[in-house]
């Protein structure tokens, strides 16, 4: 059983604590916050005493194992670089970092301190997102595809009330890209790889980072094309499409149905799948698995260290493009 301490103490780490104890991996064994109110009443529920509101003493625990990371995006390199040093394998919510250069320092401090770090996106490690990679026809086969992912943020109300909620501030690196085109950009280049060449077309809001926006990967012989918003929501669902078929999805951010559309019979197949109630279930699994068994899981780790590298290279180009700048960038 890993002793998990979470730093952030919003609605998505219940989540993920749920998660990881439902797979009996993980035993929730600290609270960080900075009000200590609020760790209080975070940890009452599974009955946690270890209350702290001084990061240093929290890291410093020398029975922490996992640091779950789920603070505004901002202050994630800050907080995974110390849990880090502290040599606490680390799990941050993405985006995991606000640049590129914070995540290249990120993953060789975790390989000098013997520690794993990983990025929670969670959409890759589910099994119906496996499925459809294993559904994929040939590249050389594909003609487009379509992903789409918008959702009205109810912190946008503040926005249009004149406020600078965190999630749409660039002082914490906020924007629509940021926290829902990212799970666009993770599927396009787990699915396909790394794309020829990407564009950005955002459009900005008063608090200067991208409400919603359209992002176009071009590969050798075929485009995907993704939408991303924050000011609106959107139902389409996403399609992947060949000559001889097409994919349906209903998402890609979370996918719970899958068809195909074969040409040639003019018929549409219903593809099982099955979707866990908590959808961190099964990233915490991967995560707790690679952690407890390193060496079998050297290879996987790898991979997925340098499809996170490949992610955060294109979020960083993308949003560069349409001139979205953080305080982070200026360290670059």
């Amino acid at each position: 059983m890993l002793n998990l301490g979470i730093i952030g103490t919003n609605w998505i780490t219940h989540q993920f604590v749920e998660a990881a104890i439902a797979i009996k991996e993980f035993e929730l064994h600290s609270v960080y916050s900075r009000k200590e109110n609020t760790a209080l009443e975070f940890g009452k529920p599974y009955e946690v005493t270890n209350i702290f509101t001084d990061l240093e003493q929290f890291l410093a625990d020398p029975a922490l194992e996992v640091v779950y990371i789920a603070s505004p995006n901002s202050l994630h390199y800050e907080q995974a670089k110390a849990a880090i040093l502290n040599k606490k394998h680390v799990i941050v919510e993405k985006p995991a970092v606000s640049m590129y250069g914070e995540l290249e320092e990120l993953v060789t401090l975790a390989a000098e301190h013997g520690v794993f770090y990983f990025e929670a996106a969670r959409n890759i490690h589910e099994a119906n997102f496996k499925k459809v990679a294993e559904l994929l026809p040939p590249k050389e086969e594909l003609v487009a595809a379509n992903f789409t992912f918008m959702k009205y943020s109810s912190r946008y109300d503040a926005v249009l009330a004149g406020e600078d909620p965190n999630i749409f501030s660039p002082r914490f690196s906020g924007g629509a890209l940021m926290d829902l085109g990212i799970y666009l950009v993770y599927a396009a280049v787990a699915w396909f790889g790394v794309p020829e060449n990407v564009h950005y077309f955002a459009r900005k809001i008063s608090t200067g980072v991208d409400g919603t926006g359209q992002i176009i990967f071009r590969y050798a012989n075929f485009d995907v094309v993704m939408m991303t918003g924050k000011t609106s929501t959107s139902f389409m669902p996403a399609e992947i499409i060949s000559y001889q078929e097409t994919i349906l999805l209903d998402a890609v951010n979370s996918i719970s149905e899958v068809k195909i559309y074969h040409r040639q019979t003019d018929e549409t197949e219903i593809i099982p799948v099955t979707k866990e109630e908590n959808p961190m279930v099964e990233e915490a699994a991967v995560f707790a698995d690679m952690i407890n068994h390193p060496q079998e899981n050297e290879k996987e780790y790898e991979q997925l260290l340098e499809l996170t590298k490949d992610v955060h290279k294109i979020m960083e180009e993308l949003r560069l493009q349409e001139n979205i700048t953080f305080p982070a960038d200026k360290n670059n």
